[in-house]
């Protein structure tokens, strides 16, 4: 059996909370937010800074925000960074269970204050499927009469232990930009981290596996070509908002994504999916 439960966060954001024999869960209505998924006798697979103090407005600084209708800074100066969709407050839509399985989706509506960002009219909604693996998709569909283009990301946080000890694999023959830089070609299948890392990759294979003190976490995509691998270190964990000094050494960001020339492109009544799966290997 199982339950799925609305409840309230102490500072006021709303949250569904799921319990089930297969996984735990709890995802925000503020960006359609997950936060926490932990399957059945395995550890949690998403990671929350304990500096965020879910303040209504803020994005948190963990598990995964939705970055849409677009991945970083806007082309418009003053648009908000990675989109408006992350501080927005979405609809729960359905709540179907199956063989212990969740389908929840969610739904946004653009208001008026967001039609200053994003006059289009498009449908958005986001389907998290929770069992022992955490599927979560972005779902688009344009109901214009002309073509429209987007860029996003399910941008996830991972609980890696010691950001020294990770090994990072599945990555051969893609490219990537880095701090403005590249394409660079990615020879080595492997990547470690010595240092701050903000790769936006392309060409990008369906699956990489994070090899943690814990155990591999296997990530994969669909409908995506394209993936962010992060983290910020030192100096620049000091200058994040919501986030611990020594943060980096347990977290790392491997984003499923639609950016750079794999931005989606949506004709008149098309739809397009993107979606990530999680899950320990």
């Amino acid at each position: 059996m199982g339950s799925v439960t609305t409840k309230k966060h102490p500072n006021g954001l709303d949250y569904v909370e799921v319990n089930t024999d297969l996984c735990q869960a709890s995802i925000f209505l503020q960006g359609a937010q997950i936060d926490y998924f932990k399957p059945a006798d395995k550890s949690p697979l998403l990671w929350v800074s304990d500096a965020d103090d879910y303040q209504p407005g803020n994005g948190i600084r963990g598990g995964i925000p939705v970055c849409w209708p677009w991945f970083g800074a806007s082309a418009v100066e003053g648009f908000p960074q990675h989109g408006f969709a992350r501080t927005s407050i979405w609809s729960l839509a359905s709540v179907k269970m199956r063989n212990q399985l969740v389908d929840l989706i969610f739904t946004l509506k653009i208001t008026e204050d967001n039609k200053q960002f994003w006059a289009h009219d498009t449908e958005v909604s986001v389907l998290f499927t929770l069992g022992e693996t955490l599927s979560v998709s972005i779902v688009n569909k344009n109901n214009c009469d002309y073509p429209v283009n987007l860029t996003q990301a399910l941008h996830t946080y991972f609980p890696i232990e010691d950001i020294h000890q990770l090994k990072a694999t599945g990555f051969s023959g893609a490219k990537y930009i880095e701090f403005g830089k590249g394409p660079y070609q990615q020879d080595s299948d492997e990547v470690s981290f010595n240092r701050e890392t903000d790769r936006v990759y392309t060409d990008l294979g369906a699956t990489q596996l994070l090899h943690t003190p814990n155990g591999i976490i296997e990530v994969s995509r669909e409908n995506s070509q394209s993936a962010v691998l992060w983290n910020p270190w030192i100096d620049k964990s000091q200058r994040l908002s919501r986030f611990e000094d020594n943060d980096y050494l347990t977290m790392v960001c491997h984003e499923a994504a639609n950016v750079l020339e794999d931005e989606v492109q949506l004709a008149p009544g098309e739809s397009h999916t993107l979606t990530t799966h999680i899950r320990w290997r």
